[in-house]
């Protein structure tokens, strides 16, 4: 779940006719049917939803044999690996600059290092499909921390009645009737915090970033490849070199690195570009009804009525704090 910006402009479709108009006003020019988008779209969100539901059982995984850490620094670097290829095949620069260097820093440990390595940890004591629905609290926590930090998003009633409903969904999903009883705190802490540093990095990355001229692909490329050196330098302090080389797992983390964050970070350039930012953000909603039912029919985990009810509280209240006015396409982070 990558992070960078994504105000990517879709194209517009009536952008022939209007041409035709300006050049010569007096013509009367037949109106021309609305150009539909690819349904190709439609394939690709799919399988970006399939690909990030599964990221938290390939977690899961990964740290039955491997620290979190390893795991984490794997992770990265297959994803830095593959966005760094792409970067080769376009012909994509390094951005310039010590000050974008040093705010790319921050936004690899903020939307990179620090909630990977937290989702790992957590996946010690918590099933996947636990950590897939906090995850999905993310942006409840980034509608909170921006009426705070963004002076331009001002609440409306429908966004804050998310908000409360969306937590109302958390409350339900953790059994806070019951005492919060069943549940390892620690790892469910640790999956919260997750959750919130994702937002804290979008925050960060809108203020300092959001203007920036260098390609997508060139930001998201650099920042990974900081998140994977910030742990390459993290993971020898805490951890040993494994006294044998697990392949199951091991395969699971390349294909989490690989395809769970650097293919899908592609392929959602791909669908913000087409479909723009607020369509292909709907993905979160989608991705923890997929880490549910691969945790519990992959890895047999169990399922109280509590979690897929107030999973679907969740959703429904972050739905509502991503109403927006119309014609309103706000330009947001995204994850991979």
């Amino acid at each position: 779940m990558t992070t960078v910006p994504t105000s990517v402009p879709t194209a517009d479709t009536t952008a022939d006719a209007t041409r035709d108009r300006d050049q010569d006003p007096g013509r009367a020019t037949p109106p021309r049917p609305r150009a539909r988008r690819p349904a190709g779209w439609r394939l690709r969100f799919g399988l970006l939803s399939l690909i990030w539901g599964f990221s938290f059982l390939l977690i899961k995984v990964g740290t039955h044999g491997y620290a979190p850490f390893q795991v984490t620094l794997g992770r990265l670097a297959c994803g830095a690996a593959v966005l760094v290829a792409a970067m080769a095949v376009k012909r994509e620069r390094l951005p310039r600059g010590a000050r974008t260097w040093g705010h790319l820093a921050v936004a690899a440990f903020l939307l990179n290092a620090l909630p990977f390595s937290l989702f790992a940890y957590a996946e010690l004591t918590i099933p996947s499909t636990l950590a897939g629905i906090c995850n999905a609290a993310s942006p409840l926590w980034g509608m909170a921390l921006s009426l705070v930090a963004l002076s331009e998003d001002r609440p409306s009633r429908v966004r804050v009645a998310g908000l409360g409903l969306g937590f109302l969904g958390v409350l339900t999903v953790l059994g806070v009737w019951q005492g919060f009883s069943g549940l390892d705190a620690r790892g469910t802490g640790l999956a919260l915090a997750a959750s919130v540093s994702y937002p804290v990095g979008w925050i960060y990355v809108r203020r300092t970033l959001a203007g920036s001229s260098q390609s997508h692909l060139s930001l998201t490329g650099t920042q990974l490849l900081l998140a994977t050196l910030q742990l390459a330098v993290v993971t020898p302090l805490f951890t040993s070199i494994p006294a044998h080389f697990a392949l199951l797992p091991l395969l699971a983390i390349v294909a989490l690195g690989a395809v769970g964050t650097g293919v899908a970070m592609l392929i959602q350039y791909g669908i913000v570009a087409e479909v723009g930012p607020t369509t292909a953000q709907m993905v979160t909603y989608f991705v923890p009804v997929i880490a549910t039912a691969a945790g519990v029919a992959l890895l047999g985990e169990s399922l109280s009525w509590s979690t897929p009810v107030g999973a679907v509280v969740v959703l429904a209240g972050a739905a509502l704090t991503q109403a927006r006015a119309r014609g309103r396409e706000p330009g947001r982070p995204s994850r991979g």
